[in-house]
């Protein structure tokens, strides 16, 4: 008898995968949770034309998804082909780039279908409303519904089908949230439409969240928005963003520096429309902050790129989260520079979050069971240390707004600076590190070091702009191996590199010589900047390193070399100082994203006081 060997195996049959199997692998690209779901049903509405949507979850959207719209419907005779792989009425298959709606591979209504219980209820004008079931794969008869009009598709038991895939939901509250993350990001994309989230767990039916239509032009409309969704703060802080270069449109808001968070999570990105996670995108968002922000804060902003859709490919993921753009560079280099001349443009400005904060710390600490006690009814508590009066009384003295009369008594003079200037007239320092300015509608506290570390820092650069950065020729150019595809792509920024003081030449092969590195470095590790660089065009498309070391060089030296805490300064002084900034972009914060003045209404210190 013969024996098998168990080294051999048989031979692999190919065989075609049913229908349910095909959608079930489908469900499994496009549906990653209910949020995913309630994506691209949302989605779909709004290509309908929809004016108004809501949406109603239950359990996170693990036992319902319930998506009601006003759009144009969908025919009776078409509900069956509707929920048929690729069958779609967004494209006609003729041109995959040139897609001009979110939806168009016809894949999520059918992947619905084979993980849940999916109903379709649908009436377009002038024709009776009609209604399809389908649950695990398998449909219904198309049957008479009852509908005003739009569109209702109702999952129930998402992946009851697939029940592995339930195991790797998160909780109810988790999927709940990104529910709501994903009605606000494609809010925030259509500020025209209603958006209403409705929470139906437990037999109730909560709004959480509601984005009425905004009307107006789209820059008043998309304010409003951003304000519903993202905040009055933001609103209050949020700079308008208007920029084109090569076919390409950029608009939204971006936040002032001052007012950053702690984490990337509020930075949103959306493409013709469509809310998209690009690191290309995001890696030139950082770099447009780069100047003004410590790398453990994060920028705030919405921007929209509009673009035609030849310049962009949308199919690149079967989510459709990604994009590839034909011309990366321009893209990167149109947010870069539309954010800095965004940021520039708001001169000294901070955000009025910096003021909230310093009224919130000005607040009385009372115990709430303690009845208030005035001013008046409690004992002085003397000067702090024996020194404090005599330093005050000569303070006041040399400070601006005040002199030394014969008598030997302090009174106030009339100064020549104006009060109605934006940061307005010095009238004292405290602390010797702070200036105080009165202005016509309240106060203002400068960081004098903060501030004009700023200010010299801004002076560095605009030389180094004007001049050049110098370059240091080594003795021995300095050889750098590499693959050749790297080589290529980092002679390919070689003039921009040469701007900045680093000189590379090809080598032969995969290796480039270094013949000059910016004087200001000193002594660098060429090799060790130039793998650096080419990490960076890997990962971003393109490299801010050198730049990024040569600024903080100059960021050090207009640290050192700016006023100092603990120096008394004069009232002229500080009167050009407070000018200087008004007159300087980006003054309102330091080297690090600091604020370097805060500005108090009168009325609120009014409030202080209890006189309102």
């Amino acid at each position: 008898m013969a024996i098998a060997d168990p080294q051999i195996k048989p031979r692999p049959v190919i065989r075609q995968l049913d229908d349910a199997a095909i959608n079930r692998i489908a469900a499994g690209e496009v549906l990653e949770r209910p949020a995913s779901a309630v994506k691209e049903l949302v989605e779909n509405a709004v290509d309908a034309g929809a004016t108004r949507i809501e949406v109603v979850i239950a359990d996170g959207g693990k036992t319902l998804i319930r998506v009601t719209d006003d759009g144009c419907g969908i025919a009776a005779s078409d509900l069956p082909l509707a929920l048929s792989r690729h069958a779609t009425s967004k494209i006609d298959g003729s041109d995959l780039l040139n897609i001009h709606s979110f939806g168009f591979r016809g894949e999520a209504l059918p992947s619905l279908g084979a993980v849940g219980r999916l109903t379709i209820t649908s009436r377009v004008p002038d024709a009776d409303a009609a209604s399809i079931d389908v649950a695990g794969g398998k449909m219904s008869d198309v049957r008479p519904a009852a509908l005003s009009s739009g569109t209702v598709v109702e999952l129930r038991d998402m992946f009851y089908a697939t029940p592995a895939r339930l195991k790797f939901l998160r909780t109810d509250r988790a999927e709940a949230q990104a529910v709501g993350d994903v009605i606000k990001r494609l809010a925030m994309a259509e500020p025209f439409i209603t958006f209403i989230l409705r929470d139906a767990s437990n037999g109730d039916n909560r709004t959480t969240f509601r984005a009425d239509a905004q009307t107006g032009d789209l820059f008043d409309a998309l304010h409003g928005r951003l304000q519903t969704v993202l905040g009055r703060e933001f609103a209050e802080n949020a700079l308008a963003i208007d920029a084109e270069r090569d076919g390409f449109h950029l608009t939204g808001y971006a936040a002032l520096p001052t007012y950053s968070r702690g984490a990337a999570i509020a930075q949103f990105l959306f493409v013709n429309g469509r809310p998209v996670r690009d690191k290309m995108l995001l890696g030139a968002l950082r770099a447009a902050y780069m100047d003004v922000l410590s790398r453990d804060r994060h920028p705030v902003a919405a921007l929209f790129i509009d673009c035609e859709p030849t310049l962009v490919d949308v199919n690149v993921h079967p989510a459709k989260s990604e994009v590839r753009f034909r011309d990366p560079g321009t893209v990167r280099g149109l947010i870069v520079s539309g954010l800095r001349h965004a940021l520039a443009g708001a001169g000294h400005r901070a955000s009025t979050t910096v003021a909230t904060a310093t009224l919130g710390a000005m607040q009385p600490q009372q115990p709430p069971t303690e009845p208030r006690v005035y001013q008046m009814d409690q004992k002085s508590l003397g000067p702090t240390r024996p020194s404090f009066s005599a330093r005050s009384m000569t303070f006041q003295a040399q400070a601006p707004g005040f002199q030394e009369a014969p008598s030997g008594r302090v009174e106030p003079v009339v100064e020549d600076e104006p009060a109605h200037l934006p940061l307005g007239a010095a009238r004292a320092q405290v602390h010797e590190n702070y200036i105080i300015a009165q202005t016509e509608n309240g106060i203002v506290i400068v960081d004098q070091h903060a501030a004009h570390e700023r200010l010299v820092y801004e002076k560095l650069k605009n030389q180094m702009a004007e001049n050049g950065v110098a370059a240091q020729a080594l003795l021995i150019p300095e050889i750098v191996e590499m693959a050749e595809g790297d080589a290529a792509m980092l002679l390919a920024i070689a003039d921009d590199l040469s701007r900045l003081g680093l000189t590379i030449e090809p080598f032969g092969g995969g290796a480039i010589a270094v013949r000059e590195t910016p004087a200001i470095l000193g002594e660098v590790n060429a090799a060790a900047m130039i793998r650096d660089i080419i990490d960076e065009l890997a990962d971003q498309g393109d490299s801010a390193s050198v730049k990024a070391k040569i600024e903080a060089i100059l960021s050090r030296v207009a640290c050192h070399g700016s006023i100092r805490s603990g120096r008394r300064m004069q009232g002229p002084e500080m009167n050009a100082l407070l000018r200087e900034m008004e007159a300087t972009p980006l003054s309102g914060q330091c080297n690090h994203g600091r604020p370097t003045y805060v500005e108090l209404k009168l009325s609120d210190i009014e409030r202080l006081f209890g006189r309102t």
